[in-house]
């Protein structure tokens, strides 16, 4: 019971304000880094920047038809865990309850076993990603620490969690305390590693996609 008052309490409280405090930073850093303002005219026939973002985040969501032969597994895939996550995080009743507890906020769940079947859909998904990554010349050589230990924080609260529901190893309380300890780990390292993408990936993407599309108006008004 002591460990599970310590990450219920002190450990949760800590994760939770790293998280918050990282997250906050990282995006304001990037929101208003200092930028060389462009001042080159934009070519009346283009797209205002902030359409060129939201095509360019779209255009992303599905691979490209050069690559997508070889790459729509690991894409597919990539869906897989992402969405099952979003499903286990959000819609298992003990998590909103859970959250609720914390924040006030409710809504409603899916079934428990349905959640419980995606879970185990989450993780084998997982470890098929880390199979792709470890067995794929190209991507294990340009992979790093980061990426190795950014899927082993987010596979051991998926694993903790299958492993607490069905009381395997040892007491509920002490299978419950190391579930909430993996998603304090989790919580602390998002911020300071890859796993920043979840808040990241589209703001990124859409100042990619703007950036291109003024370069190419660019490029047009220098050849006319």
């Amino acid at each position: 019971m002591e460990l599970l008052e310590f990450a219920r309490g002190p450990a949760l409280m800590f994760s939770i304000t790293v998280f918050i405090a990282g997250v906050l930073f990282r995006i304001f850093s990037l929101l208003f880094m200092w930028r060389t303002k462009d001042t080159s005219a934009a070519h009346p026939g283009q797209k205002p920047e902030i359409m060129a973002a939201l095509s360019d985040i779209l255009r992303r969501m599905w691979p490209l038809a050069t690559y997508r032969q070889r790459s729509l597994f690991q894409w597919i895939n990539g869906y897989v865990f992402h969405i099952g996550l979003f499903i286990v995080v959000f819609f298992l009743l003990p998590h909103i309850l859970f959250i609720n507890d914390l924040t006030g906020l409710s809504w409603g769940h899916l079934p428990n076993n349905l959640v419980y079947a995606i879970s185990i859909v989450t993780l084998i998904s997982l470890i098929a990603a880390l199979i792709m990554r470890a067995s794929n010349p190209p991507q294990r050589l340009i992979s790093t620490f980061d990426d190795y230990f950014s899927w082993l924080v987010t596979f051991l609260p998926v694993l903790s969690g299958i492993v607490a529901t069905m009381h395997i190893g040892a007491r509920y309380e002490t299978l419950l305390a190391l579930h909430i300890l993996s998603v304090c780990l989790l919580l602390i390292y998002i911020p300071f590693g890859k796993l920043m993408h979840f808040f990241l990936v589209f703001i990124t993407r859409g100042q990619t996609g703007a950036h291109i599309a003024h370069r190419r108006r660019t490029t047009v008004l220098k050849g006319e």
